[in-house]
C-alpha cells in the first residue's frame, strides 16, 4: 500500500477542511402564498418577488 512521502502542514490540512463546516442555504417564506422559497429568488408557486408579480404562473 502506498504511504505519504511528506507530512502535510497544518495550513494545508486546514485549507482542505474549510468546506466541511458549510451548511445549506436556508429557506424563507413567501409573504404572498406562505410557501417555502429560496431567499432572493422568485417564488415558484405564485411568481411574486419583493411584493410584485414578477412572472406569470400557469394555473393547473
Amino acid at each position: 500500500m502506498p504511504n505519504p512521502k511528506r507530512r502535510h502542514s497544518k495550513t494545508r490540512t486546514a485549507k482542505r477542511r474549510t468546506g466541511d463546516a458549510l451548511s445549506a442555504a436556508g429557506l424563507s417564506e413567501c409573504p404572498q402564498c406562505h410557501e417555502l422559497k429560496a431567499p432572493h429568488r422568485i417564488c415558484s408557486n405564485c411568481g411574486h418577488y419583493r411584493g410584485r408579480q414578477a412572472r406569470a404562473v400557469k394555473e393547473e
